[in-house]
């Protein structure tokens, strides 16, 4: 791999009652633009028994996307959101100053059924002056993001700004996050097409580019501008996220992300201490790990 990139394999990690593919951050980036976390939730089959449970836990300084491509998410939270994910469809959870929520399979999939959950949670470092900003929660259907056909790709601009595009998920800072399916092995020119820094992740099939093939299940991430031109099996279905770095290191403090280290720890105690607003009629909690704030 070319010394201005970074290839990253998926690490498994627990998610409820499944297993998940984390490819964010790790020890040689913490963050792309201003991403700091992305888990790759399945494909996996749910049902009889197994399903999402992701009991009550907090956030502070950051804001959670949630993308999925197949099943469903009711996502809750303290502000007294109560909103279904579907496919193609966007849940953008801004923490701010402090938020509790529970992420779970929905009623209506508990009925035996067998179906397959598939999708990505990521969440967005807020910068410093938007750290203490109050929580709310955004809804985006996917009829109202922008899509459209170049050449034999299908592309659909998820948040930022991109292609010369916007979509109405603007996020807080500059970025972009876009997926893209080749119906037919072709070459994607990215020249002037993306401003910041560039990763690619690769949901299915793989793609080709000066330092190699990328395969599903890795992450490629270039540490300059200039990636230009990558070349996508008939098949390959990936998205790229990244933008413009955040003027200040942030750090990441299981669930909490700040520039502040003593904010994180001050998070940690209010959520030992059961300081933070609950979600209406939950009384689950998730403890939290005994961690230091990583640099």
């Amino acid at each position: 791999m070319a010394n201005n990139k970074l290839l990253v394999n998926e690490r498994q990690a627990d998610l409820g009652n499944f297993m998940v593919g984390r490819l964010l951050p790790f020890r040689k980036k913490r963050q792309v633009g201003p991403f700091t976390f992305i888990d790759h939730m399945g494909p996996a089959k749910m049902g009889d028994g197994k399903y999402v449970d992701v009991d009550q836990h907090p956030h502070i300084g950051l804001s959670t996307l949630t993308y999925l491509f197949e099943g469903e998410i009711e996502h809750k939270d303290s502000i007294g959101t109560v909103q279904l994910i579907t496919p193609g469809d966007v849940g953008f959870m801004t923490a701010g100053s402090g938020v509790t929520h529970t992420e779970r399979t929905p009623k209506h999939r508990r009925e035996g059924q067998e179906f397959i959950m598939h999708g990505y949670q990521i969440w967005v470092a807020l910068p410093r002056e938007k750290e203490e900003i109050a929580p709310h929660f955004d809804y985006y259907p996917g009829k109202d993001l922008p899509s459209w056909q170049q050449g034999l790709l299908s592309i659909k601009l998820i948040a930022g700004n991109a292609f010369g595009r916007s979509s109405p998920l603007q996020g807080y800072s500059p970025l972009f996050m876009v997926d893209i399916y080749a119906e037919k092995a072709t070459t994607l020119d990215l020249s002037g097409q993306l401003n910041g820094e560039v990763a690619f992740v690769i949901v299915r099939g793989s793609i080709t580019e000066s330092s190699g093939k990328v395969e599903a299940g890795q992450m490629l991430i270039s540490k300059t501008n200039e990636q230009c031109e990558i070349c996508l099996e008939e098949g390959t279905q990936l998205l790229l996220f990244g933008g413009e770095p955040l003027s200040q290191e942030h750090y990441l403090l299981w669930n909490f992300v700040s520039h502040s280290k003593e904010r994180l720890l001050k998070a940690k105690e209010d959520w030992k201490n059961k300081k933070f607003p609950q979600v209406a009629g939950d009384t689950t909690y998730i403890p939290i790990p005994e961690l230091r704030p990583k640099s």
